[in-house]
């Protein structure tokens, strides 16, 4: 199993702290809209390419539909981001990693699609890049909305393969890292932030961003045998829980349940980022967990019934989920999450 080695953790030269309150990505949302983060340039159309992995990359559309279907957005208005400019991504990354992405040869290879290598990097900035900085955008967003709402829902980002100066796994941009920095720049009060990924794959690029911080915790949950296999991110994470491939339900929820009580009793942490990937999925040809569709549902019921009892704002980024089923489980997992009133999705 490939592992990526220390040395590609470096400081990166990020731009100042001040840039954030220059930031267009926390804007005012009115009381009418619900705290469900979403705009169409979230899709990727990629004249086909997309279709050569298994990610579904018109998943998150397909989630707001099924969630139509479902008339849970009868009155539900939500919340469009502005995308993420060079400048605020250059509060996370390095001006090199951001140049990077200007060579088709490296999207190629954080997509994992070799042969968009071949199109023009215009091409990839306008339709696989600037989706990735909207969803980003969605990501810092919904970091406000949470502060100020007490939940929030970004239907993409989650991210959590990409650090300062590297992506990779289908993450071109560090948003968790950049939502994590935007609560903590914008919200003084709030000083300990905690990071609950429970994505199948380990979250090696927030573990490089926030390696050695104190304000910042992080349960990780995961297949143990699946990429990245970082075992120098390892070293950042603060409640580490591997999992054997194929775990089914009972094992996976009785673990969830235990450790997320664990951490937020261990570090009393004022905002919670979630990152809910449903590529724990039964079928999942990358997840490689066993977890059914009922089981994804009531994962996240029990990290924000754990969360919210406690008055901790929560914001969810759906992450990972390589299944064409994964955008009916989303907007299922939603429609619980209403149903036992943890989530409010009325407009007022």
């Amino acid at each position: 199993m490939a592992t990526v080695s220390p040395e590609e953790t470096v400081e990166n030269d990020a731009m100042p702290k001040e840039l954030a309150a220059e930031s267009k990505l926390y804007i005012d949302v009115g009381i009418d809209s619900v705290p469900v983060v979403y705009r169409d340039e979230y899709n990727i159309h990629l004249l086909g390419m997309e279709k050569l992995h298994p990610f579904d990359a018109c998943k998150w559309g397909n989630v707001v539909k099924h969630l139509k279907k479902k008339q849970l957005m009868k009155d539900m208005k939500l919340v469009s981001p502005n995308e993420a400019t060079e400048a605020d991504l250059r509060m996370v990354h390095s001006a090199s990693y951001l140049r990077s992405l200007k060579w088709s040869i490296n999207v190629a290879k954080i997509t994992e699609v070799a042969p968009v290598a071949l199109l023009p990097n215009i091409v990839l900035q306008k339709r696989v890049l600037k989706p990735f900085r909207y969803q980003t955008g969605g990501s810092v967003l919904a970091g406000k909305l949470a502060v100020e709402r007490g939940w929030s829902i970004n239907i993409g980002g989650g991210f959590h393969h990409c650090w300062g100066n590297k992506g990779g796994g289908f993450c071109a941009y560090a948003d968790i890292t950049l939502t994590v920095h935007f609560i903590l720049n914008h919200y003084p009060h709030l000083e300990r932030v905690m990071i609950i990924d429970l994505d199948a794959h380990q979250g090696n690029g927030h573990e490089r961003d926030f390696m050695g911080r104190k304000d910042v915790y992080i349960l990780d949950i995961y297949n143990k045998y699946i990429y990245p296999n970082d075992k120098y991110a390892k070293r950042a994470i603060s409640r580490k829980v591997e999992l054997f491939a194929y775990t089914e339900d009972e094992e996976y929820l009785e673990r969830v349940s235990t450790h997320v009580e664990g951490a937020i009793n261990e570090f009393s942490p004022h905002v919670v980022v979630y990152n809910a990937g449903t590529d724990i999925m039964e079928g999942d040809c990358l997840g490689l967990l066993s977890v059914s569709k009922q089981g994804i549902i009531e994962r996240d019921e029990i990290v924000f019934q754990k969360v919210r009892q406690r008055n901790i704002p929560i914001v969810m980024l759906t992450s990972g989920g390589y299944q064409r089923a994964t955008a009916s489980v989303i907007a299922d997992s939603i429609a619980n999450l209403s149903k036992k009133s943890l989530i409010d999705v009325s407009s007022h």
